[in-house]
């Protein structure tokens, strides 16, 4: 019996065990799925869980059943692909015929003095849940500063304006507008929804350092009573130390079929793979669509296609509390009710055709 082993229950572990289970997974085949909890979590809904608006319940997602599916608990501390091995913290090794990491990423600090020390997180719903318990503890008139400007930078601020109307929120964003990237529309959309809420935007700004309750701004000193940072992403750790090509982001560069150069039994999906396009939750799906034909072929001997097609991504959205929002479907700007409907719509989706 061949055992495939998936690291991480994320999107593209999720998408893995969706379109193997329960019919396509060959007779010879078991299916060993390893993470640190016992539900697959929504990460994208990490913001409002900080802010206090969701419970961590609306946000799990339970694994499928299938009798060679077995789940094992546990933290990684090694990938060894030299003897197919997954070493974990107190337990023996686990083996594998076939692997996919996908252990997703964890916060960047850019090597900002006191920023891994000072500052909390929305990287996991461990740290997701510390950051909610402090925000909602501090006092009436209390200031939060939030560190990058990005998707989770920008829904866990407006989310944070509505949930606690009376803490002063400051985001902090490193460009010339919000959402640089995006048209100028939705820059415009989403500063207008801040102005008018006295959530201020500091543009420009550039985070030099970080100590207890004051954040760096240039060098200018800016008093906080809470630090959330938001501002980049890098692989996990144990993918970070794996004996693997990687790009200059820490990513494992694959080969056209997903897996490490001259090893066809590891492939890697989500945050840590080098890809072109920004890492997220549709891209981590595309990514496990193609790798499970690739494993089918290879598991019947079949020989693989020349090419796969290039994944698409449908678009981009993003909320701004729980009634509006924006976004880029087809190229197209959205933003207002229709923007939050959709994405509403689509996580109502996922979280019930899942699982």
């Amino acid at each position: 019996m061949k055992n495939l082993v998936i690291l991480g229950g994320g999107y593209g572990g999720m998408r893995v065990l969706a379109r193997l289970l329960p019919n396509q997974l060959p007779e010879d085949v078991s299916i060993t799925l390893i993470d640190r909890v016992p539900y697959h979590c929504l990460k994208t809904e990490y913001y409002a869980l900080a802010a206090g608006t969701i419970s961590d319940q609306h946000i799990r997602v339970s694994y499928p059943e299938h009798p060679r599916l077995k789940i094992q608990y546990g933290d990684i501390t090694e990938i060894n692909i030299d003897d197919k091995q997954i070493h974990l913290q107190g337990q023996e090794p686990v083996t594998y015929d076939d692997l996919i990491i996908g252990l997703g990423c964890e916060d960047k600090y850019h090597n900002v003095p006191g920023a891994d020390i000072y500052t909390h997180s929305i990287q996991s719903i461990e740290k997701s849940r510390k950051t909610y318990q402090t925000l909602n503890n501090l006092p009436s008139g209390a200031i939060v500063s939030i560190v990058g400007a990005g998707l989770s930078g920008i829904e866990l601020a407006s989310e944070l304006n509505e949930s606690r109307p009376d803490l002063k929120v400051k985001l902090f964003d490193r460009g010339n507008r919000i959402l640089s990237a995006f048209p100028e529309r939705l820059s415009k959309y989403v500063e207008n929804w801040f102005n008018s809420r006295s959530v201020e935007v500091i543009n420009n700004s550039n985070i030099t350092r970080v100590e207890e309750g004051i954040l760096y701004n240039h060098e200018d000193q800016i008093k906080s009573d809470v630090i959330v940072w938001t501002a980049g992403i890098q692989p996990n750790k144990v993918v970070r130390e794996m004996n693997a090509e990687k790009d200059k982001q820490g990513r494992i560069i694959l080969t056209k079929y997903h897996n490490i150069p001259n090893n066809e039994h590891v492939y890697v999906v989500g945050d840590c793979a080098s890809l072109p396009h920004a890492p997220s939750a549709q891209l981590a799906e595309g990514q496990a669509e193609q790798i499970v034909q690739v494993l089918l072929k290879r598991w019947k001997g079949e020989s693989l296609p020349e090419s796969l097609p290039v994944i698409k991504l449908k678009g981009i959205m993003g909320s701004l509390g729980k009634k509006h929002g924006f976004g880029l479907v087809a190229e197209r700007p959205i933003t207002g009710r229709v923007a939050r409907l959709i994405k509403s719509g689509i996580l109502w989706m996922y979280k019930y055709h899942n699982g």
